[in-house]
C-alpha cells in the first residue's frame, strides 16, 4: 500500500490575459521593504488546504461546478499590516462551495475575502499605489489546484 501524497495546497482563480496585462503594468517601483508578487504568480484563493494529501483533495475539487464574474471591489489598499492588494469581488458563492468540497482538509475556512495581492510588504513599506482605483473584470472560467513551495524570496 502507498503512502498519499502531502503537499502545501491551496486553491486559486487566475486572471485572464487581458488582466494580467494591466496588472502587469502597474508601476512597480524598487523600494526597501516591497517585494512584488511576479505577474505569473497573480492569482485570487478561494480556500488556503495547507498541508494535505492531493488525490482526495482533486477528487473533492472535481464536484465543483461554480461559475463567477470576479470585479473590483475597490481601490488598491493593505490587507493586514503586509500586503497590498486589489479587492476582488464575485468570488463568495465559489469559495464558499470550494469550502463544502474541501472540508475534510485542514483548518475549517473562516470567511473568504476575495483579493489578489500585489505585494509583500515590511517595517512599514509604502509603494505609491495605495487608493489607486483600477478597473478590472473577468470570467472565471476554471480554477486551479496549486502546490506551494515557500523559499526564502517567497512561495
Amino acid at each position: 500500500m502507498s503512502e498519499a501524497v502531502t503537499a502545501r495546497l491551496f486553491v486559486a482563480v487566475v486572471p485572464d490575459a487581458r488582466t494580467s496585462a494591466t496588472l502587469a503594468a502597474l508601476p512597480r517601483p524598487v523600494e526597501p521593504g516591497v517585494r512584488w508578487v511576479p505577474p505569473a504568480n497573480l492569482h485570487v484563493t478561494l480556500r488556503f488546504l495547507g498541508p494535505a494529501p492531493i488525490e482526495p483533495v482533486a477528487d473533492a475539487l472535481a464536484s465543483v461546478r461554480g461559475v463567477a464574474v470576479t470585479r473590483t471591489d475597490g481601490p488598491v489598499g493593505r490587507l493586514g499590516r503586509d500586503a497590498l492588494v486589489v479587492p476582488i469581488g464575485g468570488l463568495d458563492d465559489l469559495a464558499a462551495e470550494m469550502a463544502a468540497a474541501t472540508a475534510f482538509v485542514g483548518r475549517p475556512a473562516n470567511g473568504f475575502r476575495g483579493h489578489l495581492t500585489l505585494a509583500r510588504l515590511k517595517q512599514r513599506a509604502a509603494c505609491g499605489l495605495t487608493n489607486r482605483r483600477i478597473e478590472l473584470s473577468w470570467p472565471v472560467e476554471e480554477f486551479v489546484l496549486f502546490e506551494s513551495d515557500l523559499r526564502p524570496d517567497g512561495a
